[in-house]
């Protein structure tokens, strides 16, 4: 399994902290709203752990939003939730007063929306660091089981999965997501390489 030194994977932590404090901005301008985000754990995993950690303890719904990136990082990426989680994570975005029926409706253009913003802010810290542009596919939305939203992506693929727990805080409400980045190689070494790129550059 990959891994990084601990100053490494601190490091990492804050990127990804950098981008989803981001994301909450652009998120709070959206909704009027006052909108927090942290990372507060960032871990390594093969995609049958990825899956159990989403689906346990049975194999539940989730509600996933992928975008594809080339350029500064070559990834598949995910945003997912629980199904019912993303549903409030709609209704507190786009208002209480909605039916579940219009909020259903509105489920996956809002998703996207919010998958669109908090990926995109995500790799753009990568892509910062790096000083190379980056091109994302537009947000394309899902509903199953963790695991085959996972392996419907690539079914060959074998790397492993850099996956970040999202806290989104909003009107006092909490609500755990998922970012999860397919890695393989070539990604795994460029990952490292721009963490290292980003301690040279805290420390002079």
């Amino acid at each position: 399994m990959f891994q990084l030194t601990e100053l490494q994977h601190d490091a990492l932590a804050e990127i990804f902290n950098l981008g989803v404090g981001q994301a909450a901005a652009a998120m709070s301008r959206i909704v009027n709203e006052e909108v927090t985000m942290s990372v507060p754990i960032v871990a390594f995993q093969n995609r049958a752990e990825v899956a159990t950690t989403l689906d346990s303890p049975n194999e539940r719904r989730i509600c996933a939003i992928a975008q594809h990136f080339e350029g500064a990082f070559k990834t598949k990426t995910f945003l997912m939730f629980l199904e019912e989680k993303s549903l409030e994570l709609v209704r507190l975005m786009v208002g209480q007063s909605l039916s579940m029926e219009e909020l259903s409706e509105m489920e996956q253009e809002a998703m996207s929306e919010i998958g669109n913003i908090v990926l995109n802010s995500c790799m753009a810290t990568l892509a910062n660091i790096s000083g190379r542009e980056l091109q994302g596919s537009l947000p394309t939305y899902h509903v199953g089981t963790c695991n085959d939203i996972l392996s419907h992506s690539d079914k060959e693929w074998d790397g492993v999965v850099l996956t970040l727990k999202i806290d989104f805080n909003i009107e006092r409400h909490e609500i755990h997501g998922y970012v999860a980045f397919l890695l393989d190689l070539p990604a795994m070494n460029d990952l490292r390489d721009y963490i290292d790129a980003y301690l040279a550059k805290l420390t002079g």
